[in-house]
């Protein structure tokens, strides 16, 4: 199998990265244009689907609190932190009330997909304090940790969809119980699901499930990371560290798989900002990708917040991967597009293109507004147009 040696070079990449995209959209917008950015695209979903309960229909009828539709709410409950408009905050509510405040399609779930909607219902609880909010997805948790199952994790979107669940609930109820769970079920996912687990600490990437293990390889021989996946797991575990308290006895593992996760995919960046779906082979549907280049976005930019990262490394990847976002994917009115549809793989939701429409588009939003909400705090620091 054809090896690139990615540890051998990533830091030599690191470096021609960033002299390469110093002179190229390495500069951030400013923090007003930032805003006027998000409010664009998020206006254009809302006004789009006024009714938050209106179930989704594309091959057939979903509930519209399923995973995509959910992501859209983290962005939106994101973009509520700096922006404070009532009609976010209204939005929200409305749709945790058409469902009854549940997970989607039944009351009980172990299904990471269909829990990951308890986020912005803990969310929504920690503002209005009623615990009708929290009731429902607390004890589909309280269920799972009933049970000595740590396997449900098997996929890694599931990272995203459901661990930050266990960390907001763990903190909202000072019960460290969930972080126990949380951690036990991301170490089978990442030590032993397929094996010998998902993900490569060679590579520093995560294989989506186990039928992408090798030897299952892309076309160029090189091992199949997915873009989009490897973003969930991403914005997994940095919404997982924006809640964990630092003494929790895993923290230190999260931090730095973030970190590792994120030095591998500097040199990953195409020229033009974006990443491909394909992260080791950009020939295998190569070109401009937004949902992956959203979450990787998100992470580099939060850990530039936290100041747990080289400036000087990430801000002109940060920069150059947000202009390609809002110049090249950002409609004039608000739709994005390269969104690549629903799937698990490179050649799932083609094709990717500026007009092509995916069959939901609200994950991709979603991601976008928590990209661009850790950006605009970026903006806001002295240094962040150097």
């Amino acid at each position: 199998m054809i090896k690139y040696h990615w540890l051998l070079v990533t830091w030599l990449s690191l470096f021609a990265s960033v002299s390469a995209q110093a002179d190229y959209g390495s500069k951030l917008p400013e923090q007003a244009a930032v805003l006027q950015q998000l409010r664009r695209a998020n206006n254009y979903f809302m006004e789009k689907w006024p009714d938050a309960g209106k179930t989704i229909v594309t091959n057939r009828e979903r509930p519209a609190n399923i995973w995509t539709r959910a992501v859209y709410y983290e962005g939106l409950m994101a973009l509520y932190t700096i922006d404070a408009d009532k009609r976010y905050f209204d939005y929200a509510i409305q749709w945790g009330e058409k469902h009854h405040w549940q997970p989607a399609w039944a009351p009980i779930t172990r299904d990471a997909d269909n829990q990951c909607c308890g986020q912005t219902y803990i969310d929504l609880y920690r503002i209005a304090r009623n615990p009708l909010y929290i009731r429902s997805i607390k004890d589909n948790m309280d269920r799972m940790l009933e049970s000595d199952r740590v396997d449900d994790w098997d996929w890694i979107d599931a990272l995203q969809m459901a661990m930050p669940v266990f960390a907001k609930l763990g903190v909202t109820l000072r019960d460290t119980r969930y972080f126990d769970r949380m951690y036990a079920m991301y170490a089978h996912a990442k030590y032993r699901e397929g094996g010998n687990g998902l993900y490569n600490p060679e590579d520093k990437l995560w294989w989506r499930d186990k039928d992408f293990i090798p030897p299952y390889t892309e076309p160029n021989g090189e091992d199949c990371y997915w873009s989009r996946g490897n973003g969930w797991v991403v914005a997994a575990l940095v919404r997982v560290l924006d809640e964990l308290p630092d003494t929790d006895p895993h923290y230190d593992e999260y931090l730095q798989d973030l970190k590792d996760m994120l030095s591998a995919l500097v040199p990953l960046q195409r020229a033009d900002g974006f990443w491909n779906v394909s992260l080791h082979d950009p020939s295998h549907y190569g070109g401009k990708e937004a949902t992956g280049t959203a979450l990787f976005t998100y992470g580099m930019a939060w850990a530039l917040n936290k100041e747990l990262v080289e400036r000087e490394v990430y801000l002109p990847i940060v920069a150059k991967a947000w202009n390609a976002l809002v110049n090249e994917s950002l409609h004039e009115n608000g739709f994005l597009g390269y969104v690549q549809g629903t799937g698990k793989e490179p050649k799932d939701g083609q094709p990717v293109t500026y007009t092509s429409m995916p069959d939901f588009e609200d994950y991709g939003l979603g991601c976008f507004l928590l990209a661009g909400t850790e950006v605009y705090q970026l903006s806001c620091s002295p240094d962040a147009a150097d």
